[in-house]
């Protein structure tokens, strides 16, 4: 079971991660900032489907 983001959810989650991480994404060049917000996106769907495959193993 692995967990799918459309490109409509993976902008929408990259907009409010910037939000979030405005005040440190800062001192950062408008690159660097799009590298690291990537970056945070595709762990944050790696360790969905990290734990979506230990709650199969487990059967929760």
């Amino acid at each position: 079971m692995k967990y799918e983001i459309t490109l409509q959810q993976r902008r929408k989650i990259k907009a409010k991660m910037a939000e979030v991480f405005k005040e440190n994404l800062k001192g950062l060049s408008t690159d660097f900032q799009k590298i690291l917000l990537d970056d945070l996106v595709t762990a944050f769907q790696n360790r969905i489907n990290v734990l979506k495959r230990v709650q199969a193993k487990r059967g929760y």
